[in-house]
C-alpha cells in the first residue's frame, strides 16, 4: 500500500521541493538519484564531524551511514553533510589549542548555515571529539528543530603486557591518553627512558574514538543522554563496536517520530534537563569544560544557566561513579556497567532528578529510567547512597580574585588536599608556565599563575593539558597548585582552577596578581582569594597597562576575540535566544 503524501504545509524543505517555482531546484535533486517520493518527503540533516584528523572522528562515516537507513525506514529523506572538527588531543601543547573552543562556535555556525541553507525539516548530529559535542547540540537547539545527538564512541583502553621494558607502574592496566602526557613528564623527570615512552605511545590509543576517561568528549556524551537529546545509553558503547550502528539506525527512526510529534531541541532541553545533565557531570567526577558548555547550551535557548547555576548542582551532588582522570575506570566500563541510564537510577535515589523531561525518544526521563534494568556495580558505579564522596567530583569557586566565578576538579583528591595556600608565580601565558615546568622554575608550595589565556585574551581559552601532566609526571601534582583565566582538559588531575573570571584581558583581578601574592584556594568552602588590600588592588588597577596584545589580528580568531563574551556565561558569540525575532522551523 502507497504511503500518503507528506503535507509540507509547516515545513522548511516546502522552500525548495513543492510547487512549480521548485522545478529548478527538484531538478538537482533528481540530478542526485533521488525519486519523486524521495523528494517529496520530510528532509533530514545528518551531520557529521568527521575527519582524518584524530581516532575520535574516524568512526563517523560509517555510523552516519547507519543513520540515514533509521531515517529511510521511517519514511525520511536523509541528506548527509560535515562540519569541521579541531580534536584537542592534536591540538594541545601548542598555538593549535586556541582554534579548539572556537570551532566549537564555527561547528554550530556552519550546522545552522547548512540547514537553513537548504530547509532541511529535522537534525540527527554526530560527533566525537570534545568541542564538537557541544557545538552540534548549540545547533539543535539554536534551530529548534526535532533533533537527535549521538556520540561516536569512545575509544578503547590501551594496555601493555608484562615483560615489557616500561616501569612497573604502566604495565597490565588500562592506558590512556592521559596517561602519554604524563608520561611526558615523567620522561623530563628523568624516570622515563625514551625507549619506554616509544612503547608506550604506540599501544596507549589502540583503537578508533575519543579518549576514554571521564575526560571532555566523554562528559559531554552522558550530557547528551542526561538532557534527553541523545537515545539511552547510545553514548556508551565504544567506536569500534558493531552496536554502535543500531544505536545510528535507531536514532534515524527517533528523529523521525519527533519530526512527526513535532517535538523540537528546546521542548527537551530546558532548566530542568539542564540541572539533570549537570548532576550527571558532579556524580561522574566529569570534565570542568561543562561549566563552559553547559551555559553555552541553554544560551542557545534563552535560559539562564551560568557558571554558578552549574556549580550549585555540582556542590549538592555526591560523586558515585570511579571513572579516570581520577578514579579507575574508562568509558568501556561505565558502558558494561549499565551506562548512563544507571547513573540516572541511582540520582533518582536521591531525589536529584527532575523525571518530568522530554527525551529523545518522545517519553519523559520517568519512563526511560523505569524501562531501566540493572543496579550499580558497586565498583564503577556505587550506590547513591555510599558514594565516593558526599558532594560532586568539580567544585565552583567563588572570591576577591575571581568575582565572576572559577571551577575546579576534585574527583579523587583527598579533603587535606582541596584547600591550598601558597605564594603566586606569574606567568603571561602557557608557553612560559610550560617551560618553567620543565626546567623546574617553580617551587612546591606555589601557586602558578597562568594568564592571558581567556576567551577574548587567548585567544582561544586554551586548554593546559601539558603543563598539568607534566607537572603530575614530576610528581608535583599535589605539592603545587595552578589557576588560570583559561581552561583544563577533561583529563587533567592536580588542584588546578580554570575559567578564572573576569579574565586578565578583561582587567580581572587576574590580570593585577604579582609573584608572591599569597593565594588561597578552598575547595570545600568554595572560595579563591588572594591576600592583598582592597586599596592595593585598586592602585595596580590604575597602573594598569591595559590588555596583552597578541599576534592575531586578523582572521578567524581575531574575529572570534572581538566577539566572545564571558566564561561564565559560556563563552558564546552572539546574543542567542533572548533576542532571536523568529524560529527557523517557523519561517
Amino acid at each position: 500500500m502507497a504511503k500518503a503524501p507528506t503535507d509540507k504545509t509547516n515545513l522548511p524543505s516546502r522552500h525548495v521541493t513543492e510547487g512549480p517555482a521548485r522545478a529548478p531546484h527538484r531538478s538537482y535533486f533528481y540530478a542526485m538519484g533521488l525519486t519523486e517520493e524521495d523528494i517529496h518527503q520530510p528532509w533530514v540533516g545528518v551531520a557529521t564531524c568527521w575527519n582524518e584528523a584524530a581516532p575520535c572522528n574516524i568512526a563517523l562515516n560509517r555510523q552516519a551511514q547507519a543513520v540515514k537507513l533509521g531515517v529511510k525506514q521511517g519514511n525520511g529523506t536523509p541528506r548527509e553533510f560535515t562540519t569541521i572538527t579541531v580534536t584537542d588531543g592534536i591540538a594541545m601543547g601548542h598555538e593549535g589549542m586556541r582554534s579548539s573552543l572556537a570551532s566549537r562556535e564555527a561547528i554550530a555556525d556552519t550546522v545552522e548555515l547548512t540547514m537553513r541553507g537548504h530547509c532541511y525539516d529535522a537534525l540527527v548530529g554526530l560527533a566525537g571529539c570534545d568541542k564538537s559535542l557541544p557545538g552540534m547540540m548549540m545547533a539543535m537547539v539554536r534551530l529548534n528543530t526535532p533533533s537527535v545527538f549521538i556520540y561516536g564512541g569512545s575509544i578503547l583502553p590501551g594496555r601493555v603486557a608484562s615483560g615489557a621494558n616500561v616501569p612497573a607502574e604502566y604495565l597490565d592496566r588500562d592506558l590512556t591518553v592521559q596517561d602519554m602526557f604524563e608520561a611526558v613528564g615523567n620522561h623530563q623527570a628523568g624516570n622515563l627512558s625514551d625507549e619506554a615512552l616509544d612503547v608506550l605511545e604506540r599501544v596507549a590509543c589502540p583503537s578508533a574514538g575519543a579518549c576514554g576517561g571521564q575526560f571532555t568528549a566523554n562528559t559531554m556524551a552522558c550530557v547528551s543522554e542526561a538532557m534527553g537529546l541523545a537515545l539511552p545509553n547510545s553514548s556508551g558503547a565504544p567506536a569500534p563496536y558493531e552496536s554502535r550502528d543500531q544505536y545510528s539506525i535507531a536514532s534515524g527512526l527517533a528523529v523521525m517520530n519527533l519530526l512527526e510529534k513535532n517535538i523540537r531541541a528546546r521542548d527537551i532541553v530546558t532548566r530542568k534537563s539542564l540541572e539533570n545533565a549537570a548532576r550527571v557531570v558532579a556524580c561522574t567526577g566529569g570534565s570542568t569544560n561543562a561549566g563552559l558548555h553547559l551555559p553555552a547550551i541553554a544560551h542557545e535557548a534563552g535560559i539562564d544557566f551560568n557558571l554558578q547555576d552549574v556549580c550549585d548542582i555540582f556542590r549538592d551532588t555526591p560523586y558515585f561513579v570511579d571513572l579516570k582522570p581520577g578514579g579507575q575506570y574508562v568509558a568501556k566500563d561505565l558502558y558494561e556497567a549499565g551506562g548512563v541510564p544507571i547513573v540516572m537510577k541511582e540520582l533518582r535515589k536521591a531525589g536529584l532528578i527532575h523525571e518530568d523531561c522530554i527525551t529523545a525518544t518522545g517519553k519523559v526521563m520517568g519512563e526511560v529510567i523505569d524501562e531501566t534494568r540493572g543496579e550499580a556495580d558497586g565498583k564503577v558505579i556505587y550506590p547513591v547512597e555510599t558514594p565516593i564522596t558526599k558532594t560532586g567530583g568539580v567544585i565552583g569557586l567563588m572570591g576577591n580574585l575571581a568575582p565572576e566565578g572559577a571551577i575546579v576538579k576534585v574527583a579523587g583528591m583527598e579533603a587535606q588536599h582541596q584547600i591550598f595556600t601558597g605564594p603566586a608565580r606569574v606567568f603571561e601565558s602557557e608557553e612560559e608556565a610550560f617551560e618553567a615546568v620543565k626546567a623546574r622554575g617553580y617551587e612546591e608550595g606555589e601557586v602558578i599563575v597562568i594568564r592571558n589565556e581567556g576567551p577574548a585574551g587567548g585567544p582561544g581559552m586554551r586548554e593546559m593539558l601539558a603543563t598539568t601532566a607534566a607537572l603530575s609526571g614530576q610528581g608535583m601534582g599535589k605539592k603545587v597548585a595552578l589557576i588560570t583565566d583559561g581552561r583544563f582538559s577533561g583529563a587533567t588531575r592536580g588542584f588546578c582552577v580554570g575559567h578564572v573570571g573576569p579574565e586578565a584581558a578583561h582587567g580581572g583581578p587576574i590580570a593585577l596578581l604579582k609573584n608572591g601574592d599569597v593565594i588561597t584556594l578552598n575547595a570545600i568552602e568554595g572560595t579563591i582569594d588572594v591576600d592583598v588590600p582592597d586599596a592595593e588592588m585598586e592602585q595596580r588597577r590604575a597602573d594598569w597597562k591595559g590588555a596583552k596584545k597578541t599576534i592575531y589580528a586578523s582572521g578567524a580568531l581575531w574575529k572570534y576575540a572581538q566577539l566572545v563574551g564571558s566564561a561564565q556565561n559560556g563563552a558564546c558569540t552572539h546574543p542567542g535566544a533572548r533576542d532571536e525575532q523568529h524560529i527557523y522551523m517557523d519561517l
